[in-house]
């Protein structure tokens, strides 16, 4: 996949910034988002970005675009097609799914359709859920922009990052700089994994494993959330930041 897209994106601008939108696209779309791997072809474009075969600020454009597009026929394909939604095996399958996220929508429909847009399974379903309650399009536009504006530098970021780790030069000092980058991002990672984690048993009151339980699940949170900042902030005195603060600031401005 990631040689066919190199070889694709390589030929013109053009081309890059449309496999940026189709892909935004694709994954905002009404159940095919279901199918994509999300996290890694945005990744995967963000490293393009970060080694600069690939522009930044043009990408976004296109992700945003491709967003709004994937949202507003999500939306009207649940406007449209409430009844014959309500009977396909798919929703069915999925009715618990379905029942909370419309309930959250009843609560804090702004809130929900923003923040939904970096969940995975619910970034395709929310826009046509929200069509199918038939919430009206004026009230559903403003937190689909905001969530669409946000959405692909979110998503870029840690191929972005990878892209220029690549990009050093190699020597001893960088190559140790590069791992230690790793193993932070790992922890950053795997901090709010936790913290999600946590938050899901507290809410809906699940019983964990004798072993995982809330509290000891809260205290990984916070060790490995802490650890992982810790960390972020301590390398910054790395001789090697300056080269990777360099190369980022190229790309951004």
């Amino acid at each position: 996949m990631e040689s066919w897209l190199t070889s694709f994106m390589t030929q013109s601008l053009t081309y890059s910034l449309l496999i940026v939108g189709i892909i935004s696209f694709l994954e905002s779309l009404a159940f095919i988002g279901l199918l994509l791997p999300g996290i890694i072809l945005m990744t995967t474009l963000g490293t393009f970005i970060g080694n600069g075969k690939l522009l930044f600020y043009p990408a976004w454009i296109s992700g945003t675009i491709g967003c709004l597009l994937g949202d507003w026929v999500s939306y009207y394909v649940g406007l449209y097609f409430k009844n014959w939604l309500h009977n396909f095996r798919f929703l069915k399958k999925n009715q618990k799914l379905l029942d909370k996220v419309k309930s959250v929508l009843h609560k804090h429909s702004i809130i929900t359709i923003i923040v939904g847009r970096f969940i995975g399974p619910t970034r395709p379903l929310i826009p046509m859920v929200c069509g199918m309650l038939k919430l009206p399009f004026k009230k559903f536009i403003f937190p689909s922009i905001v969530g669409c504006i946000l959405w692909p530098p979110v998503y870029f970021f840690p191929g972005i990052v990878t892209g220029i780790t690549i990009n050093i030069p190699k020597s001893a000092q960088n190559d140790y700089f590069k791992w230690l980058l790793l193993i932070i991002s790992i922890l950053i990672w795997l901090g709010i994994w936790l913290t999600s984690k946590w938050w899901k048993i507290k809410k809906n009151n699940i019983r964990s494993s004798s072993f995982l339980t809330q509290k000891r699940i809260g205290w990984l949170a916070i060790l490995t959330t802490f650890s992982g900042l810790a960390s972020l902030v301590a390398i910054q005195f790395h001789p090697t930041m300056l080269i990777f603060r360099k190369i980022f600031c190229t790309i951004l401005f």
